[in-house]
């Protein structure tokens, strides 16, 4: 629970008193606990706060398994991804590569053309 911001007397809240935001963090340490080795996360950055999204980047970086996720966050998936797999109509595109790298490629820019004509 320190990881993802709880301190002190909040780890002992009761799930009913807690902010929507402080529920998205209690869940996301509940599924990262030692045992999981694979997260599905489908905006996993909505109602968190800045600061909690820092935290949770952080924690995903020590997270030993896999992580797939959903997201209109460009930082959280810039920070986080280090594979992107894009579905289209056509097919999917499937690169080793980080987000940035992604988005500013030609090469790709002109297979995801292909893939949405």
């Amino acid at each position: 629970l320190g990881k993802m911001l709880f301190s002190g007397e909040e780890v002992f809240k009761k799930c009913n008193v807690l902010s929507g935001g402080e529920k998205v963090r209690c869940m996301l340490s509940r599924m990262m606990m030692p045992g999981a080795n694979l997260l599905i996360l489908d905006e996993p950055t909505n109602h968190l706060d800045l600061e909690s999204i820092t935290a949770f980047n952080n924690a995903l970086k020590d997270f030993p398994g896999t992580v797939l996720f959903t997201s209109h966050d460009h930082e959280f998936t810039q920070t986080v991804a280090n594979r992107i797999v894009e579905i289209t109509p056509k097919g999917f595109l499937d690169k080793m590569m980080p987000y940035d790298e992604y988005i500013e490629s030609e090469k790709i820019a002109q297979q995801k053309e292909a893939l949405y004509a």
